[in-house]
């Protein structure tokens, strides 16, 4: 059974096609990982199996029941955790737990109880009785966790749950997400944390460009890969052209699968290879050329390396990628008005 099973999404906003039939089953009582840059739809996915976004096309399906149809019935069998924390600076971390209770329609007993349970599971215990306009980042995050699992939720959804956080708040959260798991749980993280992903999901998807492009569990899809992967910088690296010479160079060496180049780390080279015996090939052909070896690392695969495969660049690039564009949009509507 799945708690969430959505086929064949789409979704637009203006010129800009978000999600471009994507379609996602999330297994009943998995951590599911959703992994990809800034402006891939995780958001904009996440928002319309929540039913607060309708999709242009598609089918939703959460908990069993259509969302699209039954959105009041959805929305009580999920907690969603935003990528936005909003919490109200006027009441105390107690009085907003109460409020979230009495929408939930839950008797008092049990919202006294359930506040008691996650103020203590959280760590909240110091702080709870102070009004929220006195927070860090890292307490408005664990009450909005909080806020979400007050009603015991067959579903979680979190959008992005530890950016910014730090590691004490991050920690308090992996381990309730983790638990929560073990206690049956559903709980779908959306994340462009690699080493999150890897830590918490036994489950996950790659998102890149409205579509899912991998998926599958984190060890099964590093398996698939095979090989090894080496990262390496020559002293002449500088610009695009000269890492395409290097690039051109290596791409015909036996053993050599795959050559990507990283404009995130100074144009370094990302390479998948057979075995660790392609190494000295590696390094004897550098020694022949004018290009001089400045750095060499050689591991096996990771998530990055599983999402280099899927989409031919490195999540890194693709957040760079993201971010040029917006920024070449916002320039040409300035030039407009």
């Amino acid at each position: 059974m799945y708690s969430v099973d959505l086929e064949n999404l789409c979704k637009s906003y203006g010129s800009i096609q978000a999600l471009k039939g994507l379609t996602l089953k999330v297994p009943h009582g998995s951590l599911y990982g959703l992994l990809g840059p800034n402006g891939s739809g995780k958001t904009t996915t996440l928002r319309i199996l929540c039913t607060l976004l309708a999709p242009d096309a598609g089918k939703v399906s959460v908990a069993g029941f259509d969302a699209l149809k039954n959105p009041r019935l959805v929305r009580s069998q999920i907690g969603y955790v935003a990528q936005e924390v909003a919490v109200d600076k006027i009441l105390t971390g107690n009085e907003l737990l109460k409020l979230q209770g009495d929408l939930y329609h839950l008797q008092a007993d049990e919202i006294n109880e359930r506040i008691e349970d996650l103020t203590k599971r959280l760590d909240m215990n110091t702080w709870i009785s102070r009004r929220c306009g006195s927070y860090s980042g890292g307490m408005k995050r664990r009450l909005d966790l909080a806020a979400g699992l007050l009603h015991r939720p067959q579903l979680l959804v979190l959008d992005e749950p530890t950016v910014g956080l730090d590691i004490e708040s991050r920690t308090a959260i992996w381990e309730l997400l983790l638990e929560l798991k073990a206690q049956g749980t559903t709980v779908l993280l959306s994340s462009h944390y690699l080493e999150e992903i890897e830590a918490l999901a036994d489950q996950m998807a790659i998102i890149d460009g409205g579509c899912v492009i991998a998926q599958g569990a984190p060890d099964e899809l590093k398996k698939e890969l095979g090989g090894d992967r080496v990262t390496l910088r020559v002293r002449e690296f500088s610009n695009q052209d000269e890492s395409e010479k290097v690039r051109n160079l290596l791409l015909n060496l036996d053993g050599v699968r795959q050559v990507v180049i990283n404009r995130a780390q100074g144009f370094s080279l990302n390479l998948v290879v057979d075995d660790e015996t392609v190494l000295p090939r590696l390094r004897s052909e550098l020694d022949k050329s004018p290009f001089e070896l400045f750095a060499l690392s050689h591991s096996r695969p990771s998530l990055d390396d599983v999402y280099l495969q899927a989409t031919g660049r490195t999540l890194m690039d693709a957040e760079l990628a993201i971010a040029g564009q917006r920024d070449i949009k916002l320039e040409n509507k300035q030039a407009m008005r």
